[in-house]
């Protein structure tokens, strides 16, 4: 069962249930091989925005969904490793009636698109890979912090509506001036938010612990790269990523004879956001000639 809407921006909002799951998308209409957009823990389908929304007027379709315990899809109890990730794509896809797509996936949609390339071959026709998951040991200190025993006690007590005002007030006082760090942008703050939320907070630390463990990331496609053969794959990194090393983009650069490496030169762990209009011309050009 399905329910949709119609936004602004002509994109078709959708909820559908797959396997006792709410999974959330959004649907731009157009041609050619669909790009499938995977955000990151913690993070929503607005993240793509306006990125999503400009790659769409390149006459792409383009698909944005809110991964399981994200956003408006539900956030039950369940298992969120990135094989049962990568069946739920899967599973959206032929709700759709898409034979294959694009897999654009930051962060931990990255390490999604790179099972989903693995488990489903055929399926995939090509990766965008955005400072992505799953090449590479190391992670931000947080992240990994994220993961030990009493974290979610501790998230409880210090992120609730006054942090969440305090962070923004400050955030918005260092843009000002020039100064707003990272951790304190619109988009950690929103995230922050979403996370005073006990079923969002549960689920982002399921995933997060299905990938990340305190010594770093748990997961590593590097020893698989080499099956990829020669798919296309656009490796996207910021040159100041504080999350994710850019070494690990420039490292399964190295490892993939078909790959392109583009770096956003002052840009964070999302350079899809520091520059959402280079980034939508950057894929729609590379996705034609992937094709």
């Amino acid at each position: 069962m399905s329910g949709s809407v119609m936004t602004a921006t002509a994109g078709r909002e959708e909820t559908v249930t797959i396997h006792g799951r709410q999974v959330a998308f959004r649907d731009y209409p157009g041609g050619g091989v669909p790009l499938l957009l995977l955000h990151g823990v913690g993070s929503t389908a607005d993240s793509w925005e306006p990125a999503a929304a400009e790659l769409a007027q390149s006459g792409t379709r383009v698909i944005v969904l809110d991964l399981p315990g994200h956003g408006r899809s539900s956030k039950e109890s369940g298992d969120y490793s990135l094989g049962a990730l990568a069946s739920t794509l899967r599973d959206l896809m032929d709700h759709l009636d898409v034979p294959r797509a694009i897999l654009v996936g930051h962060s931990l949609g990255g390490g999604i698109a790179l099972q989903f390339s693995y488990q489903f071959p055929h399926r995939c026709a090509g990766l965008v890979l955005v400072a992505s998951g799953g090449l590479g040991t190391e992670a931000n200190f947080a992240l990994r912090a994220a993961t030990l025993p009493g974290a979610g006690v501790v998230m409880r007590v210090a992120i609730n509506d006054s942090t969440v005002r305090w962070a923004s007030g400050v955030g918005q006082q260092l843009n000002r001036v020039g100064a707003r760090p990272q951790i304190l942008s619109e988009a950690a703050v929103a995230r922050m938010s979403r996370l005073s939320e006990p079923g969002q907070r549960n689920s982002f630390l399921a995933t997060l612990r299905a990938v990340v463990d305190f010594s770093g990331q748990r997961v590593s496609a590097l020893e698989k790269l080499h099956v990829s053969g020669d798919r296309p794959v656009l490796i996207v990194w910021g040159e100041r990523d504080p999350i994710i090393p850019m070494t690990h983009g420039s490292q399964a650069h190295d490892l993939l004879a078909n790959s392109e490496l583009v770096v956003f030169a002052g840009a964070g762990h999302e350079p899809h956001r520091h520059d959402p209009s280079r980034f939508a011309a950057l894929v729609a050009d590379w996705s034609v000639r992937a094709a």
